[in-house]
């Protein structure tokens, strides 16, 4: 079983997850496509939305590129990190966005481990 695709697939689905979350914001709160802004709870949703987005990219790749190099195990269990963070995250922002910082450190810690992690690999394999 390959645990860093179920990493990536569950990554996916969070944020897909979390667009849907924006989608209901958007009806509860009466803010209508193709407005971005509105309410203030719309806006704390859209934006985890988006914020989910550009974590994505950095780390969707970091993960799949250091699972060539290290064990699928560490990898998966470090992405499992960034999605618990994500998590955390949501429920922060949504709450009070000025203490969203656990969760953003529990994204982006990761994210930096694993980009670390593929370019000692990348290094590493190219040496030998």
């Amino acid at each position: 079983m390959n645990y860093v695709h179920i990493v990536a697939v569950l990554a996916v689905l969070q944020f897909f997850l979390f667009g849907i979350l924006v989608g209901f914001a958007r009806e509860k709160h009466g803010v209508m496509a193709p407005a971005t802004s509105g309410h203030e709870l719309f806006n704390r949703a859209f934006r985890v939305h988006q914020n989910t987005l550009e974590q994505l990219v950095g780390f969707l790749p970091a993960l799949l590129i250091a699972s060539l190099y290290w064990p699928n195990a560490v990898i998966a269990g470090i992405g499992v990190i960034y999605l618990i963070g994500r998590f955390i995250y949501w429920r922060l922002y949504l709450a009070n966005p000025a203490k969203r910082s656990p969760g953003f450190l529990l994204t982006v810690i990761p994210t930096f481990t694993l980009l670390a992690a593929a370019a000692v690999g990348a290094i590493v394999r190219h040496a030998a």
